[in-house]
């Protein structure tokens, strides 16, 4: 089976690596660029589809070849928080989201040949009331600039999520459970999310709005 990773996240990369698949990374330079008129979930499926379609590889892939892209972004009141470029951008966007929820919404397309599903998966975030220190603490760590919204929830000194509704790999960046779905012979990732997470997956608990704390007990370099 050619399993492809149509995404450079090093996220991504291990928690796909953490179920024991193996797979190519191929990433996609597709220009994430909103166009008019597009809403926030018209242009996250228009560039997932993108990167799923046009993942290069070193060896041209052949219509068995399997092809998982996803596109994470945080919305805050409906509005889309990208990736901050600079420190002020970073800065606006924590202090924006500190004390409040919101909601990290993936778009996940599985392709292969010209047969292609997409599912889309929202969790709701809570994030802490941290401080002015500890913000400019984690723009100096240089963490929040290749994260949309400018956090990681897995970062083991921020740790800026109070707690989770919904799939909290979600909030990572790759809803495994959502994947294993489309792809049954993936191995079951409730382990992880247990390990991860220290609590039951919410997808294999059949609800959507299980809670789970904010807190990561393990970074993702330590991953088997």
């Amino acid at each position: 089976m050619h399993l492809v990773l149509a995404s450079a996240s090093p996220r991504r990369r291990a928690l796909l690596a953490a179920l024991g698949a193996q797979f190519e990374v191929c990433p996609a330079d597709v220009d994430e660029t909103p166009r008019a008129g597009e809403t926030p979930l018209e242009t996250q499926q228009r560039i997932t589809r993108e990167k799923a379609r046009r993942a290069q590889c070193a060896v041209p892939l052949d219509e068995h070849a399997i092809i998982i892209a996803c596109d994470t972004t945080v919305l805050l009141d409906g509005i889309m928080l990208n990736k901050p470029t600079t420190p002020d951008e970073a800065r606006a966007m924590l202090r924006a989201l500190r004390g409040r929820a919101h909601q990290v919404q993936s778009t996940l397309v599985v392709r292969q040949g010209e047969q292609e599903t997409l599912d889309v998966v929202v969790s709701t975030v809570t994030m802490r009331a941290y401080g002015e220190d500890e913000i400019e603490r984690y723009i100096a760590s240089g963490d929040p600039f290749d994260k949309a919204g400018g956090y990681a929830v897995q970062h083991a000194l921020f740790r800026p999520v109070a707690h989770i509704r919904g799939c909290p790999l979600n909030v990572v960046g790759l809803p495994l459970c959502f994947l294993r779905a489309r792809l049954p012979f993936l191995a079951d990732p409730a382990p992880l999310c247990a390990q991860l997470f220290g609590a039951p997956c919410p997808a294999h608990l059949g609800d959507p709005n299980h809670v789970v704390s904010g807190e990561v007990r393990i970074p993702l370099d330590a991953l088997p």
